[in-house]
């Protein structure tokens, strides 16, 4: 009996101290900036739910995704740990993770928790189904705070497509109609003319009928998440939880997903807490915090709320902590390939300025990516382009980009004044670069490895505990001759030249990226030396130089052939066919490709990002495939 009594008290303790736990709701949206949003001050958008939570909790105005594509973003979140450690930050790769690192969800378990997931994962790791069960009770579209037992707390996600990229762009506008507009009451459905172009779109007929849908698609978010919030209400929970919202990444339009600016990275953030819980929260109730945090920040926050201790691998800091010096004073952020699009770019962010080093320039800002390329405002956008009716702002974003960007995005959040240059920011770029360069090194940033090596290293080991042995992954070194690209001139042309024949393949890949932005002229004396770097023994350099020779001397016939080769790697060496096409899609003159494209598009089980860029290709080129 003594020894029953003892178990029951236990049981009664452990019931008191699950019932004084709060729920937590998380509420996420797709591809959402903050300044389609009524509470952020956009007087044209219809938000009236999310302005009620933001007025009754916490709005944050420096909230910021480390990525800016939904699964390198939702990998940070899951996981706690950045994607440039883990390798995960190239969308769709699935590379695997140390088994250690588990989805934050897993250590709110420990505590108690019952967690569901409604439905969105797209972690972007290797294994992901194991993953998945291990850090949730339940993932699925059915997923509820229904099933957990009695007494027990929840925390449980909601995660909301009506405004992701395919509503507000990529879908034809017959499924848009369908989809969202069909759904929308009348009084709800917002008109081509009440809202305010960005200046960086040709503000026409055409342009405002596909730009409504960003804002129409928002306002059927608002209501779907009205009907959650009744829900939760309608089941007696609200006064029980607290409730977060926040979108996972930039909103989803061509220049701002996707894109290494502020555009891409910033999101809407709200906090609500219920009467109950309100001495939990460090913030004033209908307030505004300018508190600067990355979705690094999320995990060890949650564990940090709920009584947990975060992992040693989380390296972000909760923000419920009240103590000063744990607040961040800037922050890293980070985008690279996303679907068929290569790219590489690092950011720096006080929330006040955000400073970008664009390590690929020679790629635009809008860059030939299939699921924008398929959409009607894309397709707008570059045949005014090809009129001539874009001004030189909106034109600009097609062009090649500067190796690097300052923009005051207080005042400019359009993102159309690079203050780089600018004398009067030296210091601001100065700090932010001299940040970034040291974080990086610190981090052993792997995302610089080629994509066809980081496969290969993946095969036997996982790229975050690979990147931490210098023997093998010299960084420095690398990062060293990274950092040149994208700078002009004699004597950084002649130090790339030079590199070319480094003995570490990486740091000879580097050196070729950067000679790509080299003109003509500083080439010229080198091409002796460039050509024999053209027949380089690893593919990612042979097939960069041999993109620069074409483009710059004459198109250079043993580069097409090289180009050609490369183009048509087997399904294995699939890397190396996408950056051949990408090479290819921004040359003036494609022709001597179109029959190694249009034969590759013909090969059975085609990688997906290689047949997006072949698609790309042909339909640029408006040829049709008759092989």
């Amino acid at each position: 009996m003594k020894y029953l009594f003892y178990i029951l008290c236990c049981l009664t303790i452990l019931s008191c101290k699950s019932k004084d736990k709060p729920n937590v709701l998380w509420i996420t949206i797709e591809d959402t900036s903050p300044q389609f949003m009524g509470c952020y001050g956009n007087e044209n958008a219809s938000t009236p739910v999310i302005d009620k939570l933001a007025k009754e909790g916490v709005r944050f105005t420096n909230a910021f995704s480390t990525g800016t594509v939904c699964s390198a973003s939702r990998s940070t979140i899951i996981t706690g740990a950045r994607t440039f450690r883990t390798g995960t930050g190239h969308q769709r790769s699935q590379y695997p993770i140390p088994n250690y690192i588990k989805g934050f969800s897993y250590y709110l378990k420990q505590l108690g928790y019952y967690t569901t997931n409604n439905s969105k994962t797209d972690y972007n790791i290797a294994n992901e189904r194991e993953f998945i069960k291990e850090a949730w009770d339940e993932s699925s579209n059915k997923a509820t705070w229904k099933d957990r037992q009695e007494g027990q707390p929840f925390f449980s996600v909601f995660n909301f497509a009506e405004s992701h990229q395919s509503r507000t762009m990529s879908w034809s506008f017959k499924q848009y109609v369908k989809h969202v507009w069909n759904y929308l009451p009348e009084e709800d459905r917002i008109a081509d003319n009440a809202f305010e172009m960005p200046p960086f779109y040709n503000d026409t007929p055409e342009m405002r009928k596909q730009f409504a849908r960003v804002y129409n698609s928002i306002k059927l978010t608002d209501n779907r998440i009205g009907e959650l919030l009744q829900k939760l209400k309608d089941d007696g929970l609200k006064d029980d939880t607290i409730i977060f919202f926040y979108g996972d990444h930039g909103e989803g339009i061509p220049r701002g997903k996707t894109n290494g600016i502020n555009l891409g990275y910033r999101v809407p953030f709200i906090v609500w807490f219920p009467e109950k819980y309100k001495h939990l929260s460090p913030w004033k109730t209908g307030g505004i915090s300018e508190e600067l945090f990355s979705f690094e920040d999320l995990g060890p926050s949650m564990i940090d709320l709920l009584g947990g201790e975060p992992p040693e691998y989380m390296k972000g800091k909760s923000f419920f902590k009240v103590n000063s010096k744990l607040k961040n004073e800037l922050l890293l952020l980070s985008t690279d390939r996303v679907d068929n699009g290569l790219d590489l770019v690092r950011s720096v962010t006080d929330g006040k300025y955000i400073y970008s080093r664009n390590y690929m320039p020679f790629i635009p800002e809008v860059r030939y990516i299939n699921y924008l390329e398929i959409a009607d405002i894309t397709k707008h956008m570059r045949k005014d382009l090809k009129d001539g009716k874009l001004n030189a702002l909106q034109s600009g974003i097609f062009n090649e980009r500067p190796y690097e960007v300052l923009y005051d995005i207080e005042n400019d959040i359009w993102e159309t004044n690079n203050l780089a240059g600018n004398p009067k920011y030296k210091s601001i770029v100065d700090n932010m670069r001299q940040f970034m360069d040291a974080e990086l090194l610190k981090a052993k940033d792997i995302m610089f490895m080629p994509e066809y090596e980081m496969a290969k290293i993946s095969e036997k080991q996982t790229p975050y505990e690979y990147r931490l042995k210098t023997s093998e992954y010299n960084f420095d070194e690398i990062y060293k001759v990274a950092s040149l690209s994208g700078k002009k001139g004699k004597d950084i042309t002649k130090a790339q030249i030079a590199y070319l024949k480094h003995k570490n393949a990486m740091v000879r890949y580097w050196a070729s990226i950067g000679l790509m932005s080299q003109d003509k002229a500083s080439l010229q004396s080198y091409q002796k030396q460039l050509n024999k770097s053209l027949l380089d023994n690893y593919p990612p350099v042979s097939i960069t130089i041999s993109a620069l020779l074409y483009q710059k001397f004459d198109k250079n016939n043993k580069a097409i052939q090289v180009l050609n080769k490369y183009c048509k790697s087997s399904n294995q060496d699939w890397q190396l066919s996408l950056m051949s096409i990408n090479y290819m899609l921004y040359f003036k003159d494609r022709k001597p490709f179109e029959i190694a494209v249009l034969e590759l598009l013909e090969r059975p089980n085609l990688k997906g990002h290689v047949k997006s860029s072949c698609h790309d290709f042909i339909n640029s080129q408006k040829i049709k495939n008759t092989i």
